[in-house]
């Protein structure tokens, strides 16, 4: 399939400002947004809790003077439960006890409402003031996830779309189709991947994409969101082009080049954190300010010397008391931490948020171009319909920047939003994280859309996620870690049964 040809057979660069319509589509300019503000006069609007039921709500009675330990863990779903291990104990000093006013206040019963927007098979999102479970102090290790990756399960994420059918409704959210990715990796002589190799695609057109290998030595193209055509050239560093056909079927394809140099591995990671502030996040802003540190001690101790930087973008929606707040990148973790520490739960009202505004100013951060660069996402709700496209294109600019985002969706996520950030994840190379019910804390949280998965600890979740992006390596929990398991899980592949897949 491969062939390789002389450089002067490479189309030449198309002149001017390359045709969007065209062949090797890169996504346009971000628009320049305005000066951030904080009204600080302006008191939050309180959100409801969502709740995924559509039962009306018991009535709420007084809280006892003495908080109960907090309820177990709800048991599995049945049928999804294939192993169950002991959760690992949670040893550590909690941090200080959050401000009472980091709790969104609940709204009267008259301010109830449904959410539509959610497939057959799953209740709609109805928020109510709904009496909320005994909450244990916050301190790291408690609150619980599970992880996807979509490059790894293409039937499923191709079956997944067609369930979800969304495609109307979010018109601007190009279908993405992981089954069919052209990945190029780079490494040395020895065999090893090689970091933030730069690698040149040329197409028929002479149009041209320049992207980079994250730190497993690899960079995926998908041929239609990329729009290759039927051949494209390639080359990484200054290797010779090589002339490659793109396959019209699935499967994938992968072309490999081998560089004279050493390959050196990441010694700098830029980690941002996108977050929702919105009035029904109060439960995971809360604990974030505990698994922050967690996680960051765990990775300066796995990884000594690793030059490590913080940011933030906090964000409600518009005409809240602010739309979004940026922190830029520092390395400077006790302003880091104090910034998150100050933050609190309110706003929103309506379901979706500001996504749009708050994508667009992570993108424009200074991100170093020699660092493992890894944004959070933490979100239980989708852009406006009108802002989707926006949003989209805000991470088709991370990727092109060689951004790794991670989302984490919290309590309430519906359909809208878990589509939205799944694909995020799988253009940039990366996977959808999501809280589970297991630690019994918070608001109930959505079951996601996904066959398999392990459930354990979401700051050590978060740490293996990270420290994979920085090591090149997928890690794996460890068999003590795991809480349960969904499905027939092996290693991020969900496999699939005899038969085949029944939408």
């Amino acid at each position: 399939m491969l062939a390789q040809g002389p450089a002067a057979a490479v189309p030449p660069e198309r002149g001017g400002q390359q045709d969007r319509q065209g062949l090797c589509y890169r996504p346009g300019p971000l628009p320049q947004l305005g000066a951030e503000h904080w009204d600080q006069q302006q008191r939050p609007t309180p959100r409801p809790m969502p709740v995924r039921s559509k039962s009306a709500a018991p009535p709420v009675d007084a809280m006892p003077s003495v908080v109960p330990p907090p309820p177990p863990p709800p048991p599995p779903m049945r049928g999804e439960l294939k192993r169950v291990a002991t959760a690992p104990s949670v040893t550590g000093d909690a941090p200080p006890a959050a401000r009472s006013d980091y709790l969104a206040e609940e709204a009267p019963a008259s301010e109830t409402k449904v959410m539509p927007g959610e497939s057959a098979g799953y209740p709609d999102v109805a928020t109510t003031p709904y009496p909320r479970r005994p909450q244990p102090r916050p301190q790291s290790g408690l609150l619980t996830a599970g992880e996807h990756d979509d490059l790894l399960n293409p039937e499923l994420y191709a079956s997944y779309l067609r369930r979800a059918n969304l495609g109307q409704s979010m018109p601007e959210l190009p279908r993405l189709d992981t089954s069919r990715v052209l990945t190029i990796a780079v490494k040395d002589r020895s065999g090893r991947p090689v970091p933030f190799a730069p690698v040149e695609l040329a197409c028929a057109d002479g149009g041209r994409l320049r992207l980079a290998t994250t730190a497993d030595g690899t960079v995926s193209f998908f041929p239609e969101l990329d729009r290759l055509g039927q051949k494209v050239w390639l080359r990484a560093g200054q290797d010779e082009w090589r002339e490659v056909a793109i396959a019209s079927g699935g499967g994938g394809q992968q072309v490999q080049f081998t560089q004279r140099s050493d390959a050196v591995g990441a010694k700098k990671l830029d980690l941002m954190l996108v977050i929702d502030t919105t009035g029904s996040m109060s439960d995971e802003i809360r604990y974030l300010q505990a698994e922050l540190q967690s996680i960051l001690s765990s990775l300066r101790a796995r990884h000594p010397g690793l030059d490590i930087r913080v940011g933030f973008v906090f964000y409600r929606d518009v005409g809240d008391d602010y739309v979004t707040q940026t922190v830029p990148l520092t390395r400077d973790f006790n302003r880091a931490q104090a910034e998150l520490g100050q933050r609190w739960a309110g706003g929103g009202g309506d379901y979706p948020e500001a996504m749009d505004q708050a994508m667009v100013r992570a993108a424009g951060q200074d991100w170093r171009p020699d660092a493992v660069k890894s944004l959070l996402l933490v979100a239980d709700a989708p852009p406006h319909d009108q802002n989707v496209g926006l949003t989209w294109r805000a991470s088709e600019v991370l990727r092109h920047k060689r951004v790794q985002i991670v989302p984490v969706a919290a309590s309430g996520v519906a359909d809208k939003a878990e589509y939205v950030m799944r694909a995020m994840a799988a253009i940039t190379q990366s996977r959808y994280t999501f809280l589970t019910d297991d630690s019994g804390i918070g608001n109930r949280h959505a079951r996601p859309a996904i066959d398999c998965y392990l459930v354990t600890r979401l700051d050590a979740l978060l740490r293996r996620v990270i420290d994979s992006q920085i090591s090149g390596r997928r890690i794996e929990p460890e068999k003590n870690e795991v809480i349960r398991e969904v499905g027939n899980y092996d290693h991020g592949k969900c496999v699939i049964p005899p038969g085949g897949l029944r939408d």
